[in-house]
């Protein structure tokens, strides 16, 4: 009994619980949701479009975990998708050879040292000037689609290019291209921060700054990083987000995207006042908020019902994470639990 207490207790049971009603339920409603069939040597079904369709918030809500971890929120990582796919959608547009792979690498390129720059100048008002981050990602929340918007001259962009379209549509050993992206930065993420100091030092800087920065600890280098690398995977999101539609749309790339990646990261156990983080943790909310849009469709709920029933859900699953309401909960078992009977001598 305790060893299913202690499973209760972890905070990704509940999540797990989540994903797997979900899953359960398109099942029922589709049979074969959950096959995986092989077609030119390419692996096709449920499992799989979920895994494709997850890359793009994966490596959103990675970045954003990073930073919420040292106390701190990115609101401009949906502006930043949307740069992404301007830079490198206009230079594409504007060469002679869109096909070229020398193209598409330099527009690729050109797109990641863009995002860097904005990643740069987040940091900087975060960790230098000292603005709060929800302030200082603000400015480009708000600012970023008017850039992309001057690059892309208020139009939508669009070209034909194979090499760049592989990159949202490709497979590589039967896998969706876009999936194994998404899973090797979140393996080489999940191996820097447990097999280095670097996952140390963020949740110290999350914990207690002040008594980080006193212990020697560069608190203001580990604040700037992170939201380098936020950005940096904002960018390769919107590239793929780019690259699945083949056209640079300023107004609705990566729209709301922000808000979806802290829900996922809350669902995976990591608190938004900072400190310990989960990777792993941030995997499974990703995995609950795309399953959660697919059941939406497979159950047929209705299109103005869409946004209150992932509300439903995600806050149940919030709810049941909560400590004071597992704390209740746990109170109330044992108050309903049966009294030992004692036996008389």
């Amino acid at each position: 009994m305790s060893a299913v207490g202690s499973l209760t207790r972890h905070r990704l049971f509940w999540p797990v619980v989540a994903l797997g009603v979900l899953l359960l339920a398109c099942v029922l409603k589709s049979h074969t949701f959950l096959d995986i069939a092989v077609r030119d040597g390419h692996l096709y079904g449920g499992p799989i479009d979920i895994l494709r369709r997850s890359s793009v918030l994966l490596l959103v809500a990675l970045g954003m975990t990073l930073v919420i971890a040292t106390r701190g929120i990115d609101l401009s990582v949906g502006a930043v998708m949307a740069i992404a796919g301007a830079v490198a959608l206009s230079q594409i547009a504007a060469s002679d050879n869109p096909g070229s792979l020398a193209v598409v690498g330099s527009a690729v390129g050109s797109a990641v040292l863009v995002c860097l720059l904005i990643g740069v100048f987040n940091g900087f008002l975060v960790s230098v000037v000292g603005i709060q981050p929800i302030i200082a990602t603000l400015v480009l929340m708000t600012a970023g689609r008017g850039i992309a918007m001057l690059i892309t001259g208020g139009q939508i962009t669009t070209v034909t290019s194979a090499p760049f379209k592989t990159i949202a549509t490709g497979y590589w050993l039967g896998l969706p291209v876009a999936a194994l992206i998404a899973g090797f930065f979140f393996l080489a993420m999940a191996l820097i921060t447990r097999r280095t100091a670097l996952g140390v030092l963020i949740e110290s800087v999350g914990i207690n700054p002040v008594a980080s920065r006193l212990a020697g600890v560069r608190a203001r280098t580990i604040v700037w990083t992170v939201y380098v690398l936020c950005a940096f995977f904002a960018c390769v999101a919107g590239l793929i987000r780019t690259s699945d539609i083949m056209a640079a749309d300023a107004n609705n790339a990566g729209l709301f995207i922000e808000l979806d990646a802290i829900l996922a990261v809350v669902i995976g156990g990591t608190s938004l006042a900072g400190g310990k983080f989960s990777l792993v943790g941030t995997l499974v909310g990703v995995l609950v908020i795309t399953t959660l849009t697919f059941s939406v469709t497979i159950l047929g709920i209705p299109a103005n019902a869409v946004s209150l029933f992932k509300a439903l859900v995600v806050i149940l699953v919030c709810l049941l994470q909560s400590p004071v309401v597992r704390h209740k909960l746990r109170a109330r078992r044992r108050q309903t639990a049966p009294a030992p009977v004692e036996v008389p001598a």
